[in-house]
């Protein structure tokens, strides 16, 4: 008996090893013929040792392919052999340019965990054989071109816990199965075309932590169970047709971070319960029936960021008790009916960089000390019944990017303390008041400004020739005043419609039809005004030149005594340990780079102005040598996104997963350092700078070469950055060439990436506003959304890739006043200019193939910068236009 056993225990052993053979050589023989169809970078054919090859993983005994990862390396083809590695657990195939439909072989996978399909151009239905892979948790067929209904054999996955349909072209309903996985974190499905309602048992059983249903078409009510595990955290409805109310179990997620629920057709009040959801961070119900009043619960959600409620029916005045909120950026209440005053009680938020009130009732004044929120961009409060001055103190607003005041009962003059606000680029409205007196020619100062309406006032005199110092106006609108003489002769002015300087009797020449004769050029009269105003200017300028000298000598007086300080506190800077800031909070995330990196030598490094390398939009840039001789790059945040650090434990959980994400073409964080109330973002030194300095600084160098395949690599590495960034949902808020960093080899990485992310930590999709963007890479939307999206990012991305076509700037003198460089490229047809002559000649004459390449490459640019935001293609697009022409 013992014998018999023996026997077969050997038997058995000899069969397994003769099965691990059989195994290794099929996968090994499948992985051939997968590398001859995908043609897969860094598989090498001769090597038998597949194991080794890039994005391959075994099991311990090596015998067996568990895991296979083969995203964002552009690769197409038939995956169907892939089927045949049948002891596969994880199945990567993300970011890549597949076609075909997904295959049903995959259902054979049967030991499956992870499938992500996403990113890519698969076509057709879910194949209903996917339903056989019982151990899968994760599946991902995101951002392709699926169409159908979701099968209902997929029911049976019962151990799924992602589960992420989204940006494909589905219809049908969402199946009431999915509310039966017990084990589902997350669900999304947004960007498709599903209707019906969503299932009523949808987290009832489930620890569902976040559900993105966004841009559907989906009706009935916010079902109560997705609040009842008392476990969501995001939560993204926005642009279906739900209706109903907010469930009042809502205030059962304390976790809550994110509340999305915009352009809906939801009724109702907002539940009180609201203030029992500790963590929110979002509040969005805009556009919907909601009414009632702005309930004053919202102040115990002391982490709140944006509030946003516009375009409802709500009523009553605005609660004093949301002054509270510290830590508010964003609130935006118009379309409503709210009336009485601006509550004084709002100045208490210290952080809030957007206000809009417009398009209510409200009646009081304008409070003298509105600039105390000193984060101020975005003061919106027109179509109100405002009454009384704009106080002189507005000109302490000197963060601001648009100032909106039209349509309300203002009184008085326009306060010339308004040009200190030299930031303020996207609009300056007044129209539609009672404002008198004349133009203050200090606005001439506003250098940045692209749109300027004062009409239907009582403002008499002339335009200040002094205007002609706004060179970036687009729009203007001086009409229905009591406005005379000549209109000065400016680009901007002269074309500009007529209507843009009409019902004013005293006003002359272009682009009007009345001309200044010469009775109003010698006009007795006038000709004692103007040397009587000469006479003034003369005094005055006297007087400034005395206030200038007389300033100058103080501030040499002032700077010479600084220095000697400086110089005293330089000479006991090695000896005084006190001196050196105490560090709050600080980690390297990399764990091979933590001996490495000294975290006193960070913060030094940013303390010496020798070592700045960028002035970006939100922070600066230092080089910082470590005592180790490692080489980093110091993103320090400038003030206005500080913000952030009084949120430390949602800040540094964010910069942990943006260290973790994986692609080739983005700055990811290595570490952070926090003391006082600044915050340190510490990244890998990049030699050669930004593009914008290759593009812009080292070509004009007398040892530059013209090299036409690298600026398109590098237009292609931002482009996927960019894509894989809206892949992932984070909308970027500066993207300029000054933001796209190189390495050793030129590979382009975006920087900056952290601030996006940081001000919207909640992953949503809802657009931004918090800032504007860079001067010259601004989509004109921005000037009536005010708002920063995809198709804005498209815009700027194309403004950059304008940039590697023609070595031209985004704006230069040379274009002419009012003229950036997209409106330059856009009107060369008009000038009787061809596209070649668009182009930089060093490139594009260098040989007949980069010509070709360059005038594809112009083509997508010009699609791009489309002024219609709806026909720019998604970045998505954009990869495979450009990865075209390389290939071609």
């Amino acid at each position: 008996m013992a014998f018999l056993c023996l026997f077969y225990l050997l038997l058995l052993g000899v069969l397994s090893k003769s099965q691990l053979v059989i195994a290794l050589l099929n996968d090994q023989a499948t992985l051939l013929a997968i590398n001859k169809e995908l043609k897969v970078p860094g598989w090498d054919d001769n090597t038998t040792n597949y194991c080794n090859w890039d994005g391959i993983f075994c099991n311990l005994n090596h015998s067996f392919v568990e895991r296979l990862v083969l995203s964002r390396l552009q690769l197409r083809g038939n995956v169907n052999l892939i089927s045949q590695l049948k002891a596969l657990k994880q199945l990567d195939l993300s970011s890549n340019s597949f076609r075909s439909s997904i295959p049903s072989a995959f259902g054979t996978l049967s030991e499956l965990e992870y499938l992500d399909l996403s990113s890519n151009n698969f076509e057709g239905s879910i194949p209903k054989e996917l339903g056989s892979l019982r151990n899968l948790k994760s599946l991902n067929l995101s951002n392709n071109k699926l169409v159908g209904e979701i099968p209902n054999e997929l029911q049976g996955l019962h151990m799924l816990e992602e589960f992420q349909i989204s940006s494909n072209s589905f219809n049908g309903s969402i199946p009431y199965w999915v509310g039966n996985f017990t084990k589902l974190r997350v669900f999304t499905a947004y960007e498709n075309k599903l209707g019906g309602e969503i299932p009523d048992n949808l987290g009832s059983v489930s620890e569902l932590k976040l559900l993105n249903l966004h841009s559907n078409q989906l009706g009935g009510s916010i079902p109560r169970s997705i609040f009842a595990m008392g476990k969501l955290e995001v939560l993204v409805l926005t642009q279906n047709r739900l209706s109903g109310e907010i469930p009042q179990l809502v205030g059962k997620c304390k976790g809550l971070s994110s509340i999305r629920i915009g352009n809906n057709e939801l009724v109702g009040v907002i539940p009180k319960e609201i203030g029992n959801v500790s963590s929110l961070t979002y509040f969005e119900a805009d556009d919907n029936h909601l009414s009632g009043e702005i309930i004053s619960e919202f102040a115990r959600c002391s982490n709140l960021t944006l509030l946003n409620l516009a375009s409802n029916g709500f009523a009553g005045v605005i609660p004093p008790e949301l002054g509270k909120l510290v830590n508010l950026q964003e609130l935006i209440l118009s379309g409503n009916s709210l009336f009485g005053d601006i509550p004084e009680s709002i100045l208490g938020c210290k952080s809030l960089n957007k206000l809009d009130l417009s398009n209510n009732r409200f009646n009081g004044t304008i409070p003298n000390d509105i600039c105390n929120m000193s984060r101020l961009q975005y003061l919106l409060l027109s179509q109100n019944s405002i009454k009384g001055e704009i106080p002189h103190e507005i000109g302490n607003c000197i963060k601001l990017l648009a100032l909106q005041m039209g349509s309300n009962y203002l009184t008085g003059t326009i306060p010339p303390e308004i040009s200190r606000i030299r930031n303020l680029q996207i609009a300056l409205n007044l129209s539609y008041n009672h404002l008198r007196g004349s133009l203050p020619p200090e606005l001439g100062k506003l250098d940045k400004l692209v749109s300027l309406d004062v009409s239907n006032n009582q403002l008499s005199g002339t335009i200040p020739q002094s205007f002609k110092g706004m060179l970036s106006l687009i729009e203007v609108n001086f009409s229905n005043n009591l406005l005379s003489g000549p209109v000065p002769a400016f680009v901007p002015f002269q074309k500009s419609p007529n209507s843009s300087f009409s019902r004013n009797k005293g006003l002359c020449g272009d682009p009007l039809s009345s001309l200044c004769g010469n009775s109003y050029a010698f006009d007795h009269d006038n000709y004692h005004h103007k040397v009587s105003y000469r006479i003034i200017l003369a005094v005055i300028g006297s007087g400034l030149a005395v206030f200038v000298s007389v300033t100058v000598i103080v501030l040499l007086f002032m700077m010479r005594e600084r220095q000697e300080k400086a110089a005293k506190a330089a000479g006991f800077a090695e000896n005084a340990t006190n001196d050196q800031p105490t560090i709050v909070a600080g980690h390297v995330f990399v764990e091979n780079l933590r001996q490495a990196v000294d975290l006193d030598a960070v913060v030094k490094a940013t303390s010496k102005d020798s070592n700045k390398l960028i002035n970006g939009t939100f922070s600066t840039v230092y080089k910082a040598v470590m005592p180790s001789g490692m080489i980093l790059s110091v993103r320090r945040l400038k003030s206005m996104d500080r913000t952030i650090i009084h949120h430390q434990g949602k800040m540094i959980r964010e910069l942990e997963r943006l260290s973790k994400l994986c692609h080739d073409n983005l700055m990811r964080p290595i570490g952070y350092v926090i003391y006082e109330d600044v915050a340190l973002l510490v990244h890998d030194y990049l030699p050669n700078g930004t593009l914008f300095q290759l593009l812009h600084e080292s070509s004009k160098q007398s040892e530059y070469e013209p090299d036409w395949p690298t600026r398109l690599s590098i237009a292609i590495g931002v482009a996927e950055g960019l894509a894989f960034l809206h892949h992932v949902a984070i909308i970027h808020l500066d993207i300029s060439s000054g933001n796209a960093l190189l390495d050793a080899n030129f590979k382009p990485l975006i920087g900056e990436i952290e601030i996006s992310k940081l001000l919207d930590p909640s992953r949503g999709t809802a657009s931004i506003s918090a800032v504007a963007g860079s001067f010259g890479y601004i989509p004109p939307e921005y000037a009536y959304t005010m708002q920063v999206t995809a198709p804005g990012n498209v815009y700027s991305y194309g403004v950059v890739l304008l940039e590697i076509l023609t070595s031209r700037q985004p704006v230069e003198e040379d274009f002419g006043e009012g003229v950036d460089l997209v409106k330059w490229v856009h009107g060369a047809p008009a000038r009787g200019e061809t596209p070649e002559q668009i182009l930089d000649a060093k490139l594009s004459t260098v040989s007949f193939g980069w010509r070709r390449e360059m005038l594809a490459a112009l083509k997508v640019a010009l699609l791009c910068t489309d002024t219609t935001p709806a026909k720019r293609p998604k970045m998505k697009k954009v990869v495979e236009m450009l990865q075209e022409i390389k290939q071609n």
